[in-house]
């Protein structure tokens, strides 16, 4: 009997750590993007990647924010109010391997991708 009072705590433990583990992953994304200032710009390049050109590739060569467009545009995981709110709104909804179109912040527009 003890035993397996044992072996129900365990699992019981095992299933409330992969809970948590779920809650604090749908907490955060993993997200690249491309900045730049003018709309029309942004709008071009959102054509271009809807035309099939590779995100890394247009990152690097156009984005505005240069830290990240070093990394293929790459702003890796952040949580939610770590970023500027339209940014995060929109980076937030977007499904794993989707793209948003043009998103306004103070900084100017990006177009971001999500990867995790």
């Amino acid at each position: 009997m003890k035993q397996s009072k044992t072996l129900t705590s365990k699992i019981e433990k095992e299933i409330k750590d992969e809970n948590n583990f779920k809650t604090q992953m749908s907490n955060k994304v993993k997200c690249s993007h491309i900045l730049v200032q003018k709309q029309s710009e942004a709008i071009v390049i959102y054509e271009r990647l809807k035309n099939g050109e590779k995100f890394s590739k247009l990152a690097k060569e156009l984005s505005i924010d240069t830290g990240s467009a070093k990394k293929d545009g790459n702003l890796g995981y952040f949580t939610k109010g770590m970023m500027v709110k339209p940014f995060e709104e929109a980076a937030f909804k977007l499904q794993i391997g989707e793209m948003s179109e043009p998103i306004k912040s103070e900084f100017g527009y990006h177009i971001i991708k999500r990867f995790g």
